[in-house]
């Protein structure tokens, strides 16, 4: 058994098992914080379909996480309230069920990233950076522009999301749940990177004018990732507005872009699995650090930086022993 099985073998016992023993330990909330990090890991593995495979930095990845949120806020709003959503056809009051919400906020997610994507990705380097950017606090001031829906002081869900036989309210089968789409996620991602469509996206990444030259249109094929990456954030946009009951404007501020970034490099860009490390390190360090200092990112930066400088296929990478490649 090599590295790599011991690895991914024990992060699946521990995923696996750790609602129980938290439960037997008496420390129940650590299933709570458990399902944050799970959530941010689709955000994450989302954001290295782009950046570690197809080297797209993008700091707008946001924008889509937040569209996922909002779905969910003002649907679940406008139902509560019985009032109609002004801005969309007929007298439609909204829903509060997973099956209508979730898929919504996936392809309102899908839709953006096929706008910002067909004009980002015209552009490369810095510029594609400061748009994609530029487009997140553009989506950024409109929510907060939007009185109706909580402006700055964001949106209370004032109940989550029905999915029968689920009931979301139970912390631990609202884990399970978010696991289960996490893995469905990673296989849908390992399924996209290891087809054709995976073979010509790293190879944009490698040397893109080849790829053109040998006939690729890659422009399509950086586009449907931008899309596909963007629609999954929309997801995970969509379960952290069920798991903090609250939507707000800095969902799609650009430093959630960097914190998701920052994961992505943390774990090990260019794998499935180095992602979902990276959350888990960072949200795991915030949680335990910010008790101790409110400074916490003071501790986080040179540890950052240690990883970068020492660790180049990231957290994944020392425990797998792989600088690169697939998981």
């Amino acid at each position: 058994m090599n590295r790599r099985t011991i690895v991914h073998s024990v992060g699946l016992l521990i995923l696996a098992t750790l609602p129980v023993v938290a439960e037997a330990m008496g420390e129940p909330f650590l299933t709570t914080i458990a399902s944050r990090v799970l959530i941010y890991a689709i955000a994450a593995v989302s954001l290295d379909l782009i950046l570690g495979f197809g080297a797209m930095v993008s700091f707008g990845h946001s924008a889509f996480f937040g569209i996922g949120a909002y779905v969910v806020g003002i649907l679940t709003h406008h139902a509560f309230n019985s009032e109609a959503i002004a801005f969309l056809p007929g007298d439609w009051t909204g829903s509060t069920a997973a099956v209508i919400q979730w898929p919504l906020a996936i392809l309102t997610a899908g839709l953006f990233a096929l706008v910002i994507g067909a004009l980002s990705l015209r552009t490369q380097g810095v510029y594609f950076i400061m748009i994609t950017l530029a487009f997140a606090q553009m989506l950024y001031y409109l929510m907060i522009s939007l009185p109706t829906y909580g402006g700055e002081d964001g949106l209370n869900l004032w109940e989550r999301s029905n999915l029968p036989p689920f009931d979301l309210y139970d912390d631990r089968e609202f884990y399970y749940l978010v696991l289960a789409l996490l893995l469905a996620f990673l296989g849908l991602t390992r399924r996209i990177v290891s087809s054709r469509f995976g073979m010509v996206l790293k190879g944009c990444k490698q040397n893109e004018p080849r790829m053109k030259a040998l006939g690729f249109p890659t422009y399509r094929y950086k586009l449907t990732a931008f899309v596909i990456a963007g629609m999954g954030a929309g997801l995970a946009g969509a379960l952290a507005a069920n798991h903090t009951e609250f939507v707000g404007p800095g969902m799609m501020h650009w430093t959630r872009s960097g914190e998701i970034m920052v994961m992505v490099i943390l774990g090990g860009m260019g794998t499935l699995i180095g992602p979902v490390l990276g959350a888990a390190t960072l949200l795991l360090m915030e949680e335990v650090l910010s008790n101790f200092t409110e400074h916490w990112m003071v501790i986080l930066g040179p540890f950052l930086v240690l990883v970068v400088l020492y660790l180049r296929g990231g957290i994944y990478g020392w425990l797998t022993g792989r600088r690169n490649g697939d998981d």
